[in-house]
């Protein structure tokens, strides 16, 4: 009869074929405890039992793919973000700890306690999600140009329970001329087609539509900071996350397109990720 390995001997053995990972323990408790249905602080609390020829069979099976650089998010086909499970698929980026730094940022900012947002390119929902779940009084609506993107958002905002409109439309083509929000949010893509982190890591498994942009990865934000003005209120706000090279520029175009209050806020390893700025004039038609 063939000994079963226990939770702890399974971590022990996923951690050794992951050992070229940077996340090998991280990895290797999502994937078991994905398997198990279980939460992680299980694994920890009952290290000696026996794991099951099934779930065995399967753990092996997702380390397996792991170890050739499947992101553990598409493995276990969920990520947290904001403190929320959100699904997710290749259809779509992973939402990033990063960007929790553009939710911070909005929530900061004086708005009407009935506020309109606007999440452009919304893939999972994270941003619209966040949002929402810590100002429910606001009015959130997501677009994104892909449908299986729209899809997937409005699969996690029913998950969620959160009323959340999303539609498709390429950045702002399908949003109603005369709407106007007092916050538009974005996190567009904004990495350079040749930079060659794109061969490396989970970005190997994400649509590229989703992280290049010409002019060196600028061309996405230079649109979304030339039109937003035509649907911002007055006094509203646009907030960009960005590469941590591009601060300085984003700010340049903010400046030059007429926006005021314009700043950046640093991510979690002291380096520039998201942009805002407030429009002052009157509506733009």
């Amino acid at each position: 009869m063939v000994s079963l390995p226990s939770i702890a001997e399974a971590l022990r053995w996923a951690g050794s074929q992951l050992a070229d990972s940077p996340t090998a323990k991280l990895d290797a408790e999502v994937l078991l405890a994905h398997v198990l249905a279980v939460e992680r602080v299980y694994l920890l609390t009952w290290p000696e039992r026996a794991v099951q020829p099934s779930a065995w069979q399967t753990f092996q099976q997702l380390v397996e793919q792991r170890m050739t650089g499947v992101p553990v998010a598409h493995l276990v086909g969920q990520r947290e973000f904001w403190s929320l499970p959100l699904r997710v698929n290749a259809s779509t980026l992973i939402p990033r700890p990063d960007t929790e730094v553009l939710v911070e940022a909005a929530l900061q900012l004086s708005l009407p306690a009935e506020a309109q947002v606007l999440d452009l390119g919304t893939g999972t929902g994270a941003i619209a999600l966040a949002l929402k779940s810590s100002r429910p009084q606001w009015q959130v609506s997501a677009v994104d140009r892909h449908p299986d993107a729209v899809l997937l958002a409005q699969h996690n905002a029913a998950e969620l329970g959160l009323a959340i409109e999303v539609f498709q439309s390429d950045w702002f083509a399908a949003v109603t001329p005369n709407q106007a929000f007092h916050l538009i949010v974005a996190n567009p893509p904004y990495i350079d087609a040749e930079d060659p982190h794109l061969q490396q890591g989970d970005v190997r498994f994400e649509p590229l539509s989703a992280l290049i942009a010409e002019q060196q990865g600028f061309a996405d934000l230079a649109h979304i900071v030339s039109t937003a003005p035509k649907f911002i209120q007055p006094q509203g706000w646009l907030v960009l996350e960005h590469g941590w090279q591009q601060g300085e520029a984003v700010r340049k175009a903010m400046l030059a397109r007429g926006y005021q209050e314009v700043t950046t806020v640093r991510d979690y390893a002291n380096l520039d990720r998201v942009t805002l700025g407030q429009w002052s004039q009157a509506h733009v038609k």
